[in-house]
């Protein structure tokens, strides 16, 4: 088990339906049952000004490598394409000493989604939604075109399977970025979705966090737990309702920031501060778990 860093203390809000404690308890119990699914930006990591500069919280990769074997399953659920979450997560642990030489170090029972959900490294096999293979050429004709004719100071980030309009800095460009991506969104056939301080547009694909979830949690009697940050993590939300309403126990955590949506606020089951508190939870989850498997 690694060791837990010195991180600040979790903080929950009057407001909470559930303490940090039953969700520790909760998944102490039925770990082989548990569904705990995470987003990365916001969650894992820090939000930073240069996305392909956040990196993970100290121990996040080495407490997700643990946690994979016990749990019934835990996954990364990101916009992010999925060749970043590798990257990132495995050079964390590369860079501790948890892997070998040459190894990635990522375990085959931790399920990596990317893009949404368009992209997918489950029990190590990587798989692509089948529907996404028209469309990486005109998505990245469509990103060339908003590098040269967007508004100034937005930031253009291609993923592949999509585009990612920064305005992160520059607040005041909100209005034209919106626009501009609707706009763009009319012309190719692409779907625009609002992200944190960026618009994102994506294939016209019935794919998201949501039913990612739900496609996940078919087998496990759960808890079903899911850790988000904004607004792309509405649909998880979503699906862990929808998983409640048929009788299993879930918890939505949000990581708070200042730039919190008010729908994630209310809707939250536990409110956390920030990523590392969200990363604090995951090594006490991952110390019941121990101490129960002791006592067993």
């Amino acid at each position: 088990m690694p060791t837990a860093p010195v991180l600040s203390p979790m903080r929950t809000n009057q407001g909470n339906r559930a303490t940090a404690e039953q969700v520790v308890a909760a998944v102490a119990a039925s770990p082989a049952a548990t569904l705990l699914a995470t987003d990365y930006d916001g969650t894992l990591s820090l939000i930073v000004d240069d996305p392909d500069a956040a990196v993970p919280l100290p121990g996040a990769a080495q407490v997700l490598q643990s946690l994979a074997s016990s749990l019934g399953e835990l996954a990364v659920i990101s916009g992010r394409p999925v060749e970043f979450l590798v990257d990132r997560l495995s050079g964390q642990l590369t860079a501790a000493g948890h892997t070998a030489a040459g190894q990635p170090g990522l375990p085959d029972s931790l399920t990596l989604v990317g893009l949404y959900g368009l992209q997918q490294i489950r029990h190590g096999v990587r798989s692509d939604h089948p529907e996404a293979v028209a469309w990486p050429e005109r998505v990245g004709a469509l990103a060339s075109r908003a590098k040269t004719n967007g508004p100034a100071g937005m930031r253009v980030e291609l993923k592949g399977l999509s585009i990612t309009l920064h305005y992160r800095g520059q607040p005041q460009l909100f209005d034209q970025v919106e626009q501009y991506a609707q706009e763009l969104a009319a012309t190719s056939g692409l779907v625009a979705r609002t992200a944190r301080m960026s618009v994102e547009l994506h294939p016209p694909i019935d794919v998201d966090k949501g039913t990612v979830l739900l496609s996940l949690a078919q087998q496990l009697a759960g808890p079903v737990i899911f850790l988000g940050d904004d607004v792309g993590d509405l649909p998880a939300f979503d699906a862990l309702d929808t998983l409640s309403a048929s009788g299993l126990q879930v918890f939505k955590i949000l990581a708070q920031s200042e730039e919190s949506d008010d729908e994630l606020l209310r809707r939250a089951d536990l409110i956390l501060d920030g990523p590392s508190a969200m990363v604090a939870l995951l090594f006490q989850i991952q110390a019941a778990i121990l101490e129960a498997s002791k006592n067993r």
